[in-house]
């Protein structure tokens, strides 16, 4: 019968071995945030930047860089950067509005960044190297980072009359403290692309770094706090994992009703070739993030349009940055964004207040989206 079949395939989509990394790398981003590994990166962080004009942004910007590789969920890394920040960052005279739109832009920014679990997804449903991924990933958000900065910059109205740059042997106590801390999305990154460990594997090494890390070197390990840990991880990975089985399940029905096959053969079909169908694809997935949640719409739509990108002449990890950031583009865009409202829960601001200041955000996010898009080695020059 057509339920039986139904179930079939949601167990089909939530039954590859790649998706045992989702609750690992889940786990692993609440012990950084617990461990007080995520404290210690954001605190050298501000050593070295905290003293300059529009400081505290860079050090938002470049803790999303650092904690996004290590914990793979957006909600998860907004949620270990943003309470050690927020709030030094408002007593400085920044308004709360434009911190949050700059933690919701900076959410998109990293969508990109290895370990990320719509780069697992993408690499599972589509057939692409998770390596191949995981290396590519790194420039495109870096590129954005760096537009981001230049926006922090010129919208930052942060008060540092009095403040004194930290001395050297401040920054160099923090740098010791925070080296641990730092590796590990070396460690991670590297035991993946040199091909010692695969995507799953991987994070059981994470997880086993930040516990001997947070024992031995930190002196943090909250044990009460270990079983709450647990049941959230459980809790978030059987939402992901129900998502995704559902997703394919939706999936299976909408190419047997023509729908997605239609959808396929007219972006196919859209004048400009190359050009063109990397247009209508950042349109439509953008449109599809604020809509839809990253992971079920890559599983919906990824191995349809794959095959097509490759008959254009569009690389396949090119095409999944692309899509991938007109995804978080479109997942951090009020009025329907979810990650945008997740933004203001973590920040304690209520969702109007940075309704008027996140635009310029999502225009530089778009104008970096479409440096992404055209020119294709951010996404592939370091794939050798």
């Amino acid at each position: 019968t057509l339920l039986a079949v139904v179930s079939v395939r949601m167990d089909e989509g939530m039954s590859s071995l790649i998706l045992l990394a989702v609750p690992l790398f889940i786990l692993l981003g609440h012990l950084v945030e617990m461990t007080g590994m995520a404290k210690a990166m954001v605190d050298f962080l501000a050593s070295l930047l905290g003293h300059v004009r529009g400081g505290l942004n860079y050090v938002l910007l470049g803790a999303m860089l650092l904690v996004s590789g290590i914990s793979g969920a957006k909600t998860a890394d907004m949620a270990a950067v943003a309470p050690v920040l927020l709030p030094e960052m408002k007593r400085r005279g920044n308004d709360e509005g434009e911190l949050i739109a700059l933690l919701a832009a900076s959410g998109a920014m990293a969508e990109t960044i290895p370990p990320s679990l719509v780069l697992i997804t993408i690499g599972s449903v589509a057939g692409v190297s998770i390596a191949a991924l995981f290396t590519g990933g790194i420039l495109p958000g870096v590129v954005l980072a760096l537009l981001l900065a230049v926006m922090a910059r010129l919208r930052s109205a942060e008060v540092v009359q009095g403040l004194k740059r930290a001395p050297l042997r401040v920054v160099g106590r923090t740098l010791i403290v925070a080296l641990p801390a730092l590796l590990l999305p070396v460690l991670i990154r590297t035991a993946v692309v040199e091909g010692v460990a695969t995507a799953t594997e991987v994070s059981t090494i994470g997880i086993a770094y930040a516990v001997c890390a947070g024992l031995l070197i930190y002196r943090r390990f909250d044990w009460r706090r270990l079983y709450p840990m647990l049941v959230d991880t459980a809790a978030l990975s059987g939402a992901i994992l129900f998502i995704i089985g559902t997703a394919t399940s939706m999936s299976w029905a909408l190419t047997q009703s023509g729908f997605s096959h239609g959808l396929a053969a007219m972006m196919s079909a859209v004048p400009g070739g190359k050009v063109g169908f990397l247009l209508i694809s950042i349109v439509c997935f953008t449109v599809l993030g604020s809509v839809l949640e990253g992971i079920p719409a890559m599983v919906l739509f990824a191995p349809l349009l794959f095959p097509v990108a490759r008959a254009v002449g569009v690389h396949e990890v090119h095409y999944a940055m692309v899509i991938i950031l007109s995804m978080g583009v479109g997942l951090f865009a009020p009025p329907f964004g979810l990650g945008y409202y997740a933004a203001c829960t973590i920040g304690r601001v209520h969702p109007d207040a940075a309704l008027r200041t996140i635009w310029p955000y999502l225009g530089v996010l778009l104008l970096g989206l479409l440096l992404v898009a055209f020119v294709p080695w951010f996404s592939i020059g370091l794939l050798g």
